[in-house]
């Protein structure tokens, strides 16, 4: 009993130890910004640090004459008489004994030992690099898929890491700069609000929210005296991330900005209230820290489009803009191929309903939709959508029509690179087909050659990796399935929707979406109410064909 008790922990072991090392294999481009985001970080506290008057991480301040000393300072440099101390301290000397009241000369010498440039206080060094190291592994697990379901790129592994060391160089060197290093002032000069305000909009709401609880972790580490400043940065941050969260055009985030800077406002003046502070210089506080607001927003929106180009992210503004119908690749593929164009939309309309049902990118599986489907403008013919009697692979060997099939994937694949679409469009495009087969093309190999395998009529793609990725998948899937209905029927469809993605189900192709059976029944229930009012809109009423003959010869007669 006990072996296999031992057995089994040791395969946990294991298998805990194999995902650690796989991830660190597969990110360790991440791993390396995140080292030297850190690394930059420590300099900063180091040359903070030798410029704060602080002893074994104590403010000289927090001690006064006659107090009873709640720890033991003991020296670890040797100091001369100067004019403004004219007295020495030892290395090793007990300044101040815990237990002991505090003497003026140990608060002196507490002071000259503060003051002295000689001297750097390691142990308020050691806190903030301790605080770092975890600070750094805590954003590399809310950052993995693995462990939190959020991802990031290389390129924004570098772009946050630049935004938090800018931050916690700002808080560190402000902590040190007259009227900056008051803590209800410190907040006026941090950018922490343009940051967020740019991830949330470029990523999402959930990089936005982690972003904003790590940035207001750092801003607590550089300026370690007072929690204020680090409370009105996370406040601030969620609050941005919730504000611009459903935005979908540029001008909104002017107003967006003017909500902001009000929201830092209140949050400002409840910090004030709640902590009992001075109102001494509460109008230049509060106009500052609302201010520092307005022209966040102001700038996220002038930062947005290089930083978009740069990093070719899918953010709201960009998917709007692919999704606008009247560009050139949407025009080309209705006048090349008007079948794939109409189906391309019907599946763009599905998706977004769907995604909009269990909370995913509705805008990302929409441009996904409209664009899956694109390389098959340079041979549109082979495909059943653009064909009108004559079918082209009648005269081609099953595998060859496999192959033309299989090919539309590694065009598209080329025209979004050329288009340098954003690589979570790009994914939809590779993987609505997952790695299935071609069922109709390997039934009619098998009639030729029992023993073809079918992995020779195996799209070579990968499962869908995303919940829009699915959908689309499914949509496609659906929308073409759908036309072979004779009855298409509310009750019909329920059943022949249901078969259909039970089936890819069943085929591992929803594996890697992280969807849920119940997501699953509310995807089915959407396409089921669009294909519904799609088909009833063309179902011709008893009397129609009549009136439709009647209309005809009353033209005749009026020519």
């Amino acid at each position: 009993m006990k072996k296999e008790k031992a057995k089994k922990n040791w395969s946990s072991f294991s298998y805990i130890k194999d995902s650690i090392s796989q991830t660190l294999a597969k990110n360790y481009g991440i791993l390396l910004v995140f080292l030297g985001a850190f690394l930059a970080c420590v300099l900063i506290s180091f040359f903070v640090i030798s410029s704060t008057e602080t002893v074994m991480a104590y403010s000289a301040s927090e001690f006064e004459v006659g107090q009873i000393a709640d720890k033991t300072i003991v020296s670890d440099v040797s100091l001369p008489p100067d004019a403004a101390y004219p007295f020495s301290v030892e290395e090793g000397e007990k300044i101040v004994r815990k237990g002991f009241p505090v003497t003026e000369i140990g608060l002196s010498k507490l002071e000259k030992l503060a003051a002295a440039p000689e001297y750097i206080d390691y142990k308020a060094l050691s806190d903030g690099v301790l605080f770092l190291m975890l600070l750094a592994a805590m954003t590399f697990f809310l950052f993995n898929p693995i462990f939190c379901g959020t991802s990031v790129s290389l390129k924004e592994a570098i772009l946050l890491a630049v935004f938090f060391v800018a931050t916690h160089g700002l808080a560190g060197v402000g902590s040190l700069v007259q009227p900056f290093n008051q803590p209800y002032n410190l907040p006026i000069i941090l950018p922490c609000t343009l940051f967020v305000l740019l991830v949330t909009v470029m990523f999402s709401q959930t990089h936005g929210v982690i972003f904003s609880f790590i940035l207001s972790l750092g801003v607590l580490n550089a300026h370690q005296e007072n929690i204020i400043p680090s409370l009105f940065v996370l406040a601030s941050c969620l609050a941005s991330t919730r504000v611009v969260r459903s935005i979908s055009r540029r001008i909104e985030m002017v107003f967006s900005s003017l909500l902001i800077g009000m929201l830092n406002l209140v949050f400002m003046l409840t910090l004030k209230i709640v902590f009992l502070a001075s109102f001494s210089s509460m109008i230049f506080t509060l106009l500052m820290v609302s201010l520092n607001g307005f022209i966040s927003g102001i700038l996220a929106l002038g930062f947005l489009t290089p930083l978009e180009s740069l990093l070719n992210t899918a953010s709201a503004f960009r998917l709007m803009e692919l999704g606008d119908t009247r560009n050139a690749v949407l025009e080309a593929l209705q006048t090349k191929a008007a079948g794939t164009y109409s189906h391309s939309m019907m599946v763009s309309q599905l998706a977004e309903k769907a995604c909009r049902a269990i909370g995913a990118n509705d805008v990302l599986a929409r441009v996904g939709a409209l664009y899956h489907d694109m390389g098959k403008m340079d041979q549109s013919e082979y495909f059943v959508e653009n064909q009108s009697g004559e079918n082209k692979h009648d005269g081609l060997k099953p595998s060859m029509s496999a192959s033309i099939l299989r090919g539309h994937l590694k065009k598209g694949i080329e025209k979004a690179e050329q288009m340098r679409l954003p690589k979570e469009v790009i994914d939809i495009i590779a993987e609505h087909h997952g790695n299935s087969v071609i069922k109709g093309f390997y039934a009619k190999a098998k009639t030729l050659d029992p023993n073809v395998s079918p992995e020779e009529f195996r799209y070579s793609g990968n499962p869908p990796s995303s919940k829009e990725s699915a959908v689309v998948m499914l949509a496609d899937t659906v929308e073409a399935a759908c036309h072979t209905l004779e009855k298409p029927s509310v009750p019909n469809l329920e059943v022949f929707i249901h078969q259909l993605v039970m089936d890819k189900l069943e085929h591992g192709q929803l594996d890697n979406a992280n969807i849920t059976f119940k997501e699953l029944a509310r995807i089915e229930k959407v396409f089921v109410d669009v294909l519904a009012g799609y088909y009833h809109s063309r179902i011709k009423y008893p009397d129609q064909k009549e009136l439709e003959e009647e209309s005809r010869a009353e033209e005749q007669v009026a020519t």
